[in-house]
């Protein structure tokens, strides 16, 4: 039995003590790893009652596992769920939530604004499913008229991906209830510390775990909080596609989760430092960073957000070449790709998570050949506004 959280504890306390059981003779004070693919049953009687649907033992771990259900636990307790599932890895939280949603003949709305491997997904491989997408821009225009008989749900991703446009979840929660569709974001930049769209009214809420919930660049998993009802559909779609997280990494997760406020929190402070530096740099074209007053969405930012995070883009002059002789110079980010680690990293969005787009993908999605995504780590700002000034030299 996972432990009861007090709703009067902070977040801080919430993520390092929920789903565990601490106390008593000889308690561990870490989860443990279960490292057992399957478990026994007491009886055949106990078999009998698992078959018939009356029973949560653990059989198999692809159906749950004890270490799997404590990261769950937290994950559902931070964004304020009934209850959570974590997957093998972000993309497998995207897709078991999406077909758990839909099926052939329906139609998804999303913004056109995503991560490239949500787009790629509902571009490539959900209308051979025939499942049609129909994609509106971040601020909503024309959405309404899109949604038809056969719309289902509504995806977004806020702030997006790469280049920190903001969605306003209070429309997005409005269309999707006046056409009764199920609403789903993904919340792995701003994280349930700085953003609680389950408290919006969204009815899903997804994570590339890998990212700032783990946050150590050690792991790759996803995670889907929600209702215990629509989880459940979440869960049953992921174990028929197979897409279970192990136990050892979701361990990991859970380490990483102790931290999460604290490491979100001084991220947001020296990407705000960063930010400031590179607005006022003459060799960069544009900075987007909602944390800037500069930034179209700052206000709407500031309404739905308690901070504005640990990512953020810019568009050098020059273009591609100005860019990659930035990413080249540079001696203390990392050119690798992912994000939400406790080291700084840059990358180009057209070499990574947007390749395989075409130039109009990428115009909508505002991409340019020179932008520059970064993802702020945990190093003193100090240095990396010094690495930066040199980089940009």
């Amino acid at each position: 039995m996972l432990k009861k959280i007090s709703p009067r504890w902070s977040e801080a306390t919430r993520a390092i003590h929920g789903g565990e059981l601490k106390h008593g003779l000889n308690a561990p004070v870490t989860a443990p790893v279960v490292r057992s693919s399957n478990f026994t049953f007491a009886s055949t009687a106990e078999m009998k009652r698992w078959a018939e649907g009356k029973s949560k033992a653990y059989i198999y771990t692809r159906y749950g596992n004890p270490t799997l259900a404590v990261a769950e636990a937290k994950i559902a307790d931070l964004e304020n769920g009934e209850a959570a599932v974590v997957t093998a890895s972000g993309s497998a939280a995207i897709s078991s939530a999406l077909l758990a949603v839909l099926q052939a003949g329906d139609e998804l709305l999303a913004t056109r604004q995503l991560y490239g491997g949500s787009y790629r997904l509902m571009r490539d491989v959900l209308p051979r499913m025939g499942i049609h997408v129909q994609h509106a821009p971040a601020d909503l225009a024309g959405a309404d008229q899109m949604v038809n008989k056969k719309t289902r749900a509504i995806y977004v991703e806020t702030p997006t991906n790469p280049t920190l446009g903001i969605v306003d979840l209070k429309k997005v929660v409005a269309l999707a209830r006046k056409h009764k569709l199920v609403s789903i974001i993904d919340n792995t930049f701003a994280t349930p510390v700085l953003q609680k769209p389950l408290d919006m009214g969204f009815d899903l809420v997804l994570h590339s775990a890998t990212k700032y919930l783990a946050g150590h660049s050690d792991l790759v998993a996803g995670a889907v909080a929600g209702s215990r009802a629509l989880v459940g559909k979440v869960r049953s779609m992921m174990i028929s596609l197979g897409g279970s997280m192990d136990p050892d990494p979701a361990y990991l997760l859970i380490r990483g989760l102790k931290t999460l406020e604290l490491r979100v929190r001084r991220q947001s402070e020296s990407a705000l430092a960063v930010a400031k530096f590179l607005n006022g740099h003459p060799k960069v074209e544009r900075v987007h960073y909602p944390g800037l007053a500069s930034h179209p969405d700052h206000q709407l930012a500031k309404r739905q957000m308690s901070g504005f995070g640990g990512m953020l883009a810019f568009d050098l002059k020059g273009g591609l070449p100005a860019a990659r002789r930035f990413c080249d110079r540079s001696k203390l980010f990392l050119l690798a790709a992912s994000l939400g680690g406790v080291e700084s990293l840059i990358v180009l969005p057209i070499y990574t998570s947007h390749y395989r787009m075409g130039t109009a993908e990428l115009a909508a999605a505002g991409v340019r050949p020179g932008t520059v995504r970064m993802s702020i780590g945990l190093e003193d700002p100090r240095d990396l506004l010094a690495d930066l000034s040199s980089a940009l030299s």
